[in-house]
């Protein structure tokens, strides 16, 4: 394929992770504005958030795989268009039921197209120096994603209403669908008689339902709970059920030897941890801005831009370059380093704060971010053959939807029962709030340690034998 139909395809991708990840960050701010005109109930609202995390972690590895089989560029197509259709229908939403359905679509098809994007792209991009460029800018799009919705969320709530940060979708959601006809090269897949494993993509998709289920419904049921330990019990044994039958199935929806590359394993645990740390950043940053400092939708979005602009320069303009130049392993440490530091100085965050001294430097230190996701996403992917890519991609991407459920579910959760506990010793409604959310920062700075600590070990091995990929990459960007 030419140089400019594949920059074109990887536009296409990128716009498409663009949009899906937009839809999980942009309605954070939006929040309050939809419960108030839809009627939400307070335990209802963060349906909102948990019907489109559930919908797209759990079908993501059916996704990836239904994509080898069918063809990718179909799947792409089929969960752009789901992805779109159901936008229109949030936007349109005059009740809160109507809402979660609409954002459970969404999820769905979000993960149709985001569990082959990466599978797609590692097959266009063969040479190294090239594949570094491009998972950079695709990362960049997810990384930049994640920030920028909630500034586009607040500016378009504030100016507009709630409905347009699902409005929004409809022009890029077409646009995507269209380029992606001309782009994104044609493939047969496997055809469904190379087996799609029924059994398993049941055990599967039960099983990561009802343990997403599960962890955000703690909130409300506690964490000891018989609801929860049912269901995680239920969950345990549907997962396990599922691993037993990809050893023995004839044709497994996920081969287990993709889990032999300690490259792909550990750079998903990695990303579950990261991830389940870093939501809490993007989520409760948000929320203390807003009940504890008194920010509108629109300041809450500028105010964390600083860190959606370090993350666009850093992914976009040096990772690749760092990559190539010291390796993925090197630059996931530095990342990590500086991210432990975000979540360590929020661990400080006081009541009364003064954004340039409190604020600023944590914003900056998200560049940290723009350095981890485009190494974990190289790592992630290395380990995979052409026919496993679309099953890498919708592997890696399903624990970066885990992480996030359990980030929201297990940080909230205890950010609000610290809240909860300090309010009944007679604190302040802002000195427990803000002590809610510095326990959550102090765990999310554990969870971010525990990654660093894995990515040193377990990765150790799989940067050493990394090859000649990462060598020729370097000995090109030299020459």
């Amino acid at each position: 394929m030419r140089a400019q139909p594949r920059s074109l395809a990887l536009a296409v991708l990128a716009s498409a992770m663009l949009m899906t990840v937009l839809d999980g960050s942009i309605v954070t701010v939006a929040m309050p504005a939809v419960q108030a005109d839809l009627g939400f109930t307070p335990a209802g609202l963060s349906w909102v958030v948990n019907a489109y995390l559930i919908a797209f972690g759990a079908l993501l590895l059916l996704a990836g795989r239904l994509g080898d089989l069918i063809g990718r560029k179909r799947m792409f197509l089929a969960g752009t268009g789901v992805f779109t259709a159901a936008s229109l229908l949030a936007g349109v939403a005059a009740s809160p039921g109507v809402l979660i359905a609409a954002r459970f679509l969404q999820g769905a098809g979000g993960a149709m197209s985001s569990a082959v994007s990466l599978g797609i792209l590692v097959t266009l991009f063969t040479e190294p120096r090239e594949r570094a460029r491009a998972i950079a800018v695709f990362s960049f799009t997810g990384a930049v994603g994640a920030s920028l919705g909630q500034v586009l969320g607040g500016l378009l709530t504030d100016a507009l209403s709630w409905n347009w940060i699902f409005f929004i979708n409809l022009p890029v959601g077409a646009a995507a669908i269209v380029l992606a006809v001309r782009a994104l090269p044609a493939d047969r897949g496997l055809g469904l008689r190379a087996g799609a494993d029924a059994l398993g993509a049941l055990l599967v998709t039960a099983g990561l339902t009802t343990g997403i289920y599960a962890v955000v419904r703690i909130e409300e049921h506690g964490a000891a709970s018989a609801h929860t330990l049912g269901l995680g019990s239920l969950s345990l044994a549907l997962l396990t059920g599922f691993l037993v039958r990809q050893q023995r199935a004839a044709t497994p929806l996920m081969p287990l030897r993709i889990l032999r590359s300690r490259a792909v394993a550990g750079a998903n645990l990695v990303q579950l941890l990261m991830v389940a740390a870093l939501f809490s950043f993007q989520v409760l940053v948000a929320l203390y801005l807003q009940k504890v400092q008194g920010y509108g939708a629109t300041a809450t979005g500028l105010a964390m831009l600083p860190a959606a602009l370090v993350i666009g320069a850093v992914s976009l303009g040096v990772s690749a370059r760092l990559v190539a130049r010291f390796g993925e392993r090197a630059v996931l440490l530095t990342g990590l380093g500086l991210l432990v530091g975000v979540l360590g100085l929020l661990t400080r965050v006081p009541v009364h704060a003064s954004y340039t001294t409190d604020l600023l430097p944590v914003m900056l230190l998200a560049a940290g971010f723009g350095l981890a996701l485009p190494a974990l996403t190289a790592l992630g992917m290395s380990g995979a053959d052409e026919a496993d890519a679309g099953l890498a991609s919708g592997l890696f991407n399903t624990t970066q939807q885990i992480g996030m459920a359990l980030g929201v579910a297990v940080l909230s959760t205890l950010a609000a029962a610290r809240t909860e506990t300090l309010g009944a010793a007679g604190r302040t409604t802002a000195e427990a709030l803000t002590g809610g959310y510095r326990l959550a920062f102090a765990v999310g700075t554990g969870l971010l340690l525990t990654a660093l600590a894995v990515a040193a070990t377990v990765l150790r091995t799989a940067a050493q034998k990394a090859p000649a990929a990462s060598e020729q990459a370097r000995t090109t960007v030299a020459a």
